[in-house]
């Protein structure tokens, strides 16, 4: 499993937040943005793995794709306790189910998903090494001619947007403990050395900009506590127009078997 301190941190936020998105993270227009882009590669009919599903607040909003089946898996007893209470509130014991698992072991067998995704769960193991071995996983489960999606967090936008913030004189952004940002270049080669075929999705570069850039400089971030100043939506209505930059912390990468 996970390193404990990790693991412990995600229980704690379950226990704080129950069934709200804030127990996977309180920013939620980019959780929005997160649930569209990994939506448009679900299909009406597909067998859907979910790895990192919390307290499952994003799974089943894929429900509307009308799919034949969707599984959540995480490392956390008290997110899939949550989640397990979202599916009994919905009523849709039929099509969801929710287990403690292990993304560097799934339980599992080969090519059992038509779409297997991540969300921010990568970036919970401490060495690349072991993120290689989720990696391995996602794509043994996901079947032939499927797709696997890594929605994670990436260092060089974080490096890009920092260089911004130290232009004006902002304070840097920083990962927080328990989480191992990843390299684009290195998952990049690891990819092209498996002849898996991918495509990198930007879908967070103009929020990410607007929300942790330039809401700094045109308001007083004191004023507005967490993730509730208003220009974040003002960003996130144009994040749906328009994307690009390499500023999205929050990126996509698409794997087709």
């Amino acid at each position: 499993m996970v390193s404990d301190f990790i693991k412990d941190h995600w229980e704690k936020q379950a226990s704080e937040y129950g069934d709200s998105h804030q127990a996977s993270w309180a920013d939620h227009f980019a959780i929005e943005l997160e649930i569209e882009t990994i939506g448009q590669y679900i299909s009406e009919g597909d067998d859907v793995l979910d790895v990192g599903c919390a307290n499952g607040y994003s799974t089943c909003r894929h429900l509307e794709k009308k799919v034949k089946s969707i599984t959540g898996v995480d490392s956390s007893e008290s997110m899939i306790a949550a989640a397990n209470k979202r599916k009994s509130n919905m009523g849709r014991e039929d099509k969801v189910r929710f287990e403690v698992g292990d993304i560097r072991s799934l339980q599992f067998n080969d090519r059992s998903f038509d779409v297997v995704y991540t969300t921010r769960v990568l970036i919970n193991l401490p060495t690349w090494d072991e993120q290689v071995k989720g990696i391995s996983e996602l794509l043994r489960v996901c079947r032939n001619r499927g797709v696997v999606i890594l929605s994670e967090a990436f260092w060089e936008p974080l490096v890009l947007l920092n260089s911004m913030r130290t232009l004006k004189q902002l304070p840097p952004l920083v990962e927080h403990d328990f989480n191992r940002y990843l390299k684009k270049r290195r998952l990049e080669e690891h990819l092209r050395s498996l002849n898996i075929k991918f495509e990198a999705i930007d879908f967070s570069s103009v929020y990410y900009l607007g929300s942790r850039f330039l809401r700094e400089l045109v308001t007083n971030p004191a004023d507005y506590p967490g993730y509730s100043n208003p220009i974040n939506e003002i960003f996130y209505k144009i994040e749906k127009e328009f994307s690009g930059g390499g500023f999205g912390i929050q990126q996509a990468y698409v794997l087709r078997k």
